[in-house]
């Protein structure tokens, strides 16, 4: 899955929101298993309504998807295109100089090449 700049530009103007930045840590935090909708209205500190349009937000984006089970929906975050969208940001960093990039954390680990 290859970004876009306007992919990237939705992807970041749906992070640049404090509640919306809550709630996609939050994601993150649970992985692919997801949370549940009202786990996620607690830790932002959200109505089920406000969260809701902060939901929206997210899975417009493609940052979040929902599940069903039962009456409860699940939100798990889109982990290809979080990747995506983190390759996006440092793929030109390097400009063919990989010891630029040598220092930038990526999963946990050091980016080795560009």
């Amino acid at each position: 899955m290859n970004t876009t700049d306007a992919d990237a530009v939705r992807r970041f103007g749906a992070l640049a929101h404090a509640t919306r930045l809550i709630v996609f840590r939050s994601l993150m935090k649970a992985g692919p298993e997801g949370v549940t909708a009202g786990d996620l209205a607690r830790a932002a500190k959200v109505s089920p309504s406000n969260l809701s349009a902060h939901l929206n937000v997210l899975t417009e984006a493609g940052l979040a998807a929902m599940t069903r089970d039962g009456r409860r929906r699940y939100y798990a975050p889109e982990l290809g295109a979080v990747a995506s969208l983190i390759s996006f940001l440092v793929e030109d960093c390097c400009d063919g100089r990989p010891e630029v990039c040598a220092q930038l954390p990526v999963g946990g680990a050091e980016k080795q090449a560009c």
